[in-house]
């Protein structure tokens, strides 16, 4: 139990202050990085900043609903998400330097928070555990769908992230359905989406 403990926190940490690593070739890495205007460059890392917090919460939710489940299938299944996520880690995170801006000084906050949202989902069985993971990356789709809309039109490389990252969470949302997930009652749904919206405000700007 001990030794769990330790990994999990050497986990937590890696995610949050050690630099992500990407098994496949990151996205758009061979097209040329268009001219931007400074404000667009702002906003496009402000933007990548806020889609790197979404994968830091990701990775923490993955954990804490593992940390509960024991049904091997739907660990295995969070875990391999989880590897996919911390790709987008690393996607996220060299785009925001090649765009000079940061990553957010709140994440060790959201990872926490993140966290107890994850083994308090996993407390509820596996069906609505698995629920709470489609619901999560089916809102993650619709973010990314905004930012797709937001971002610089000419931002290519940008914009070659983030269509792999939402091509991604809806294959995990897939896969949930698929092992039998729940579906969550619409105030539940509602909560999620009131606390991303907080979280997205907060880490544009931080």
């Amino acid at each position: 139990m001990i030794d769990q403990l330790i990994l999990e926190f050497d986990r937590a940490l890696r995610t949050v202050f050690a630099p992500a690593r990407s098994v496949r070739p990151i996205p758009g890495d061979d097209l040329p990085d268009a001219p931007l205007e400074d404000a667009e460059r702002r906003h496009a890392a402000a933007l990548m900043r806020v889609n790197h917090v979404g994968e830091i919460c990701a990775q923490a939710l993955y954990q804490g609903q593992a940390m509960m489940s024991r049904n091997p299938a739907i660990r295995d299944a969070l875990q391999q998400a989880s590897d996919e996520e911390t790709e987008h880690l690393a996607w996220t995170e060299r785009r925001i330097a090649e765009l000079g801006g940061r990553k957010s000084l709140l994440n060790p906050l959201w990872y926490g928070g993140a966290l107890a949202i994850g083994m308090a989902a996993g407390r509820f069985g596996d069906r609505w555990n698995l629920g709470f993971l489609a619901e999560t990356e089916l809102q993650v789709e619709a973010h990314l769908k905004s930012h797709l809309d937001s971002l610089p039109a000419h931002d290519h490389k940008s914009r070659a992230i983030v269509e792999q990252m939402k091509v991604d969470e809806v294959e995990h949302a897939e896969t949930a359905m698929r092992l039998g997930a729940h579906e969550l009652p619409r105030p539940v749904k509602g909560v999620m989406k009131l606390a991303s919206r907080v979280m997205t405000r907060a880490t544009y700007w931080v």
